[in-house]
């Protein structure tokens, strides 16, 4: 992992993760992955557009682009910061940052009562990398999905139930931004056949991703 802290901001995509403290476990049934997305629906979806997404066991990984209407919408943020032209660094991320936070707090506090065990769970500086490039934007979304095949526990991407993969196999509503996905890779068959391709492991290790 990257030792400098990049600064969250509007309009800009993310790759986030973030790993269990230790040798623990993030989730340990199916219903500690359900009750995250909850959370997450919570938490993030009101500052974020998501795009990519995969829970595993012992880790995430997203991909989002920070939602300026987040920022100064009352709902999500009911302090307020400053108005969209004039939004200050310092406070936007402070108040990303806390977002994050809190979805992991509010996750952690649910966990450790159902696992009756105490302490923190997430490591306590989430992770965020800068994709400014269109094609590190298809590149990361392959190798999010990849993920589970990456780490050996599935052969198949389909069959991993906790990432975004699955909802570019249906028609039914969800929170991804789906359509933008599709098109960044011109139309659903070429994004299809690009996650058939081989992850490229160099970019991987370039990148010091988990």
């Amino acid at each position: 992992m990257g030792n400098i802290r990049i600064p969250l901001e509007p309009d800009k995509y993310y790759h986030i993760y973030n790993h269990a403290v230790g040798r623990d476990n993030l989730f340990k049934c199916d219903d500690n992955y359900l009750f995250f997305l909850k959370r997450y629906r919570q938490h993030i979806l009101p500052i974020a557009d998501t795009f990519a997404y995969c829970l595993m066991p012992n880790h995430f990984h997203l991909l989002v682009r920070i939602n300026p209407w987040g920022l100064t919408n009352p709902k999500s943020n009911p302090r307020g910061l400053l108005n969209p032209e004039g939004l200050d660094s310092v406070k936007v991320e402070h108040f990303l940052s806390h977002t994050f936070g809190s979805l992991f707090n509010s996750y952690t506090k649910a966990f450790n009562k159902q696992q009756n065990r105490k302490g923190k769970l997430f490591l306590e500086n989430f992770e965020r990398k800068l994709i400014n490039e269109e094609s590190y934007l298809r590149n990361i979304i392959q190798y999010i999905h990849f993920n589970p095949v990456y780490h050996g526990f599935v052969n198949d991407l389909r069959d991993w139930k906790y990432s975004s993969f699955q909802c570019f196999l249906t028609t039914q509503a969800t929170d991804v931004k789906r359509d933008e996905v599709i098109e960044w890779f011109d139309g659903k068959e070429n994004f299809l056949a690009f996650h058939h391709q081989e992850v490229d492991e160099k970019l991987i290790l370039a990148m010091e991703y988990i």
